[in-house]
């Protein structure tokens, strides 16, 4: 064999170079280093797991000659698997929700993947759902072996065996934080495991997507209803088995348009051409130095490149419709819907509350139903329809706490979330409930939607 070549594509996997952040967090004391993951052969961090999922199937007698390869997949791990078939010699099935790029879906069909595409919108039950049509075409296939990156021990395995002790070897374990999107879970919780047995001070930042339903369940260990979003590749609406969120040392999240105009940056003034879940990640990072003011260095991983996303973040015209440019949306954020009440007092219980308070509570502001926090945190959500039932059931007296009655039937969203998103976030959420930080601000009935809408239809 020629000297200095490799025996195939997949043996070019890895060693991806470290970068110091120049100018989008010139402001911030810490030092920002981005890891290039984006540059690996099909274009993303995924190309790892795929490899190191395939290995272990191949291992265990569950993919063999001819057989066809199937998975649920924003697009990434099927990049990166459809690589590992080419060399090896397997079919793939991939599935994808249809908010994901045109450029996504032609460079799988590029490899000669058969692309199925299934609706955003849905619960991951709903037969419709991508997790829930990729176990029908297992079922379906012969010779079929489902990758399952959301439930499969190879996938954070394929960190912590590779990614993890790469970083290591190049910067010697000189850095305070590792930033990551949200995802499957694989890059936090087998980065972190690797990282924390070496250095047990590092922490581990997760960045997560506004409707997505990680943050809040790291805060008040609640599943609320998550809603769609348009960043692609991070965020979840159920939690997978490949995600340890007991790894993480602080959560942030960012909403789309700052993953977007943050993407823009990177590869404006970076010269790193790099795709969504890249500037979400970014973002995130900042939002965290610029909260803790401290003088950290951050390495953040950087997932995937731009050419998935050319009709979409680099394109204005995109961006300009979706409200992601300078031009402002045209029904507004949330912080103008709030705007409008600007004396409104916010009316919450408090954990320990008796359910007799609470009744009194709702009569006295002529509500139906009220945020529950413990301090200044949300913990969930009452409503008149929860007391009603458990006193024509006789489950409580009305000296009993309302702790066992909150429910966590509402969302969160954030002042600059987009008005335009909370007629879909209503169809399944009693209540949205606008925070900063971790500090309830303010909540929006679907009268207070109704009405902010009317106003401006008026006017």
């Amino acid at each position: 064999m020629m000297k200095g070549a490799l025996p195939s594509i997949l043996d070019a996997v890895g060693h991806t170079p470290i970068v110091k952040l120049q100018k989008v967090a010139r402001h911030v004391k810490s030092e920002i280093y981005v890891k290039c993951e984006y540059l690996n052969p099909a274009g993303s961090m995924k190309d790892r797991v795929a490899i190191n999922i395939v290995d272990d199937a191949e291992r265990r007698g569950l993919l063999r000659p001819g057989g066809t390869i199937i998975e649920a997949t924003s697009g990434n791990t099927g990049m990166g698997l459809a690589m590992v078939a080419a060399v090896r010699g397997y079919q793939c099935i991939f599935v994808m929700p249809d908010k994901m790029s045109q450029e996504k879906i032609a460079s799988l069909r590029g490899f000669g993947a058969k692309v199925v595409i299934c609706p955003t919108a849905v619960e991951p039950e709903d037969p419709r759902s991508y997790y829930s049509t990729s176990r029908r075409i297992v079922e379906e296939t012969p010779d079929a072996f489902y990758a399952n990156q959301y439930h499969n021990p190879a996938n954070p395995e394929a960190h912590y065996a590779s990614t993890a002790p790469e970083v290591w070897e190049q910067t010697g374990g000189d850095f305070d934080v590792f930033a990551a999107g949200m995802g499957t879970g694989g890059t936090l919780s087998g980065c972190a495991r690797y990282f924390k047995e070496r250095k047990p001070g590092i922490k581990i930042l997760g960045v997560d997507p506004i409707g997505s339903l990680y943050y809040e369940y790291v805060k008040t260990g609640r599943l609320t209803k998550p809603f769609s979003y348009y960043v692609e590749g991070i965020g979840e609406d159920f939690l997978p088995s490949t995600m340890n969120l007991a790894a993480l040392d602080e959560i942030v999240r960012v909403d789309d348009k700052e993953c977007f105009l943050m993407t823009r940056r990177l590869t404006r003034e970076e010269g790193l051409f790099v795709g969504g879940s890249c500037g979400a990640a970014v973002a995130g990072a900042i939002k965290y130095a610029e909260a803790t003011g401290m003088n950290e260095k951050i390495l953040i991983l950087l997932p995937d490149g731009a050419s998935k996303y050319m009709s979409k973040i680099f394109n204005d015209e995109w961006m300009r419709q979706n409200g992601f440019l300078d031009a402002p949306d045209p029904l507004g954020v949330v912080a103008d819907l709030l705007a409008r009440h600007p004396g409104r007092k916010l009316i919450t219980a408090r954990r320990g509350d008796t359910i007799r308070k609470v009744i009194g509570m709702l009569k006295e502001h002529g509500i139906s139903q009220v945020p529950v926090l413990d301090g200044d945190r949300m913990v969930g959500l009452l409503a008149e329809v929860d007391l009603l039932n458990t006193l024509v059931k006789a489950e409580s007296k009305l000296d009993d706490t309302i702790d066992s009655l909150v429910e966590s039937d509402y969302a969160t969203v954030t002042p600059s979330t987009r008005v335009v998103l909370l007629r879909n976030i209503f169809n399944d959420a009693k209540l949205v409930v606008v925070q900063e930080g971790d500090a309830v601000s303010g909540i929006i009935t679907k009268i207070d939607l109704i009405e902010y809408l009317a106003e401006r239809r008026v006017a």
